[in-house]
């Protein structure tokens, strides 16, 4: 069930139109044990660079990203690139990793139930987490073949994970169909943490061993998985040549873009936000030190919000936009309670490339 407004205590940052967490390997597990015990609902993603590559011409794929109630940053080359662009994302946290934390962490056992991979990988992951007897326990697995997201959507599937008892659903059908899967099954699912996660079920199972930790920190994990599945290979090559064209078309035009207004006049930069029902901004910031954090824009309109009928967002002289602002816009579009217009009046090409990017609908204000 969609909670009333945005939780606009996340410090989610936006980038190439995917949103991503600042948060801890720690913090991740936290936050999905106390999804779990409160049962509220929680849809991970774990956005890689494939996901990145992918987001930027697969619209529902993105889409699907920006309503996660969690999105991690899985890859190092999304860590490198926050790095480029001064986004404060500090660490990798794969999904993996968080499976494992949560499979060895201290606190009570996780029912875990895992729908997808190949015939007979669900059934032996279950044995060897059962057999471990620790804080994870698998209440159920089935592998629904490769059929249509329609096929495998069926009333009877739904029926079967809901009636299992599980804490944390597993999907694993690949990760667009997989995200494509969750989306249409959100609402019906009983289950409070799901998430695509690809590749636990095989390592869970033993068919695929993960690569040494130094390869992960250094961004050589694909080296290793292309050792283990060969077929990775033509996937590896094509989010290499995407990446390269988001660096020479994307992001480096963007750096240049951040260092040539480094120095220009802040004074008039603005940015109001608007009840469609108030007559007057309920917050208006002055000066461009104001949008180095969302989070002040966060607390107005965390107070604001239930009482919006509709929001309009007024930006006024910018030459770019800092990613938490884009992360904040995400959040309310991807909640749809209530409307969200963004009118923009001499900002700079830069600022606009950068709103669409995000998925944000904007508009040019003229001035009368």
């Amino acid at each position: 069930m969609k909670s009333e407004h945005p939780d606009f205590s996340r410090n989610v940052h936006c980038m190439f139109g995917l949103p991503f967490d600042a948060v801890t390997l720690e913090q991740a597990v936290a936050s999905i044990r106390t999804a779990i015990a409160r049962r509220t609902p929680c849809f991970f993603s774990t956005p890689n660079l494939n996901f990145l590559i992918a987001g930027q011409t697969n619209r529902a794929f993105r889409a699907s990203v920006v309503h996660s109630d969690l999105s991690l940053v899985d890859g190092m080359p999304i860590v490198w690139l926050a790095r480029l662009l001064r986004i404060p994302i500090a660490q990798r946290v794969a999904g993996s990793d968080v499976f494992e934390a949560l499979r060895h962490s201290e606190g009570p056992v996780i029912n875990v139930y895992f729908f997808g991979g190949p015939p007979g990988v669900g059934e032996q992951a279950a044995r060897q987490i059962n057999n471990e007897g620790k804080s994870m326990a698998c209440v159920g697995f089935e592998s629904p073949g490769y059929g249509s997201v329609e096929d495998m959507s069926n009333a009877e599937t739904i029926a079967k994970i809901n009636q299992s008892g599980a804490d944390f659903l597993v999907v694993a059908l690949g990760a667009a169909k997989g995200q494509a899967w969750i989306e249409r099954n959100l609402k019906a699912l009983e289950i409070p943490v799901v998430s695509h996660l690809g590749a636990v079920v095989n390592f869970v199972a033993g068919g695929v061993k993960r690569a040494p930790r130094w390869m992960q920190k250094t961004g050589l994990e694909w080296v290793w998985r292309i050792r283990e599945e060969p077929a990775l290979w033509k996937r590896y090559l094509s989010d290499g040549i995407g990446l390269v064209k988001l660096l020479a078309f994307t992001a480096i035009p963007l750096v240049y873009y951040k260092c040539l207004h480094r120095g220009s006049p802040t004074r008039t930069v603005e940015v109001w936000l608007e009840c469609d029902n108030l007559s007057e901004p309920f917050v208006r910031l002055q000066g461009l030190d104001t949008l180095k954090s969302a989070g002040l824009l966060r607390e107005h309109l965390a107070d604001e919000y239930a009482h919006c009928e509709g929001l309009t967002v007024r930006l006024f002289d910018l030459s770019w936009i800092p990613s938490d602002l884009l992360g904040m816009f995400q959040m309310v579009e991807a909640h749809g309670q209530i409307p969200l217009r963004i009118l923009v009046r001499n900002v700079t090409s830069c600022a606009m490339r950068q709103l669409k990017a995000s998925g944000c609908n904007y508009e040019q204000e003229h001035v009368q």
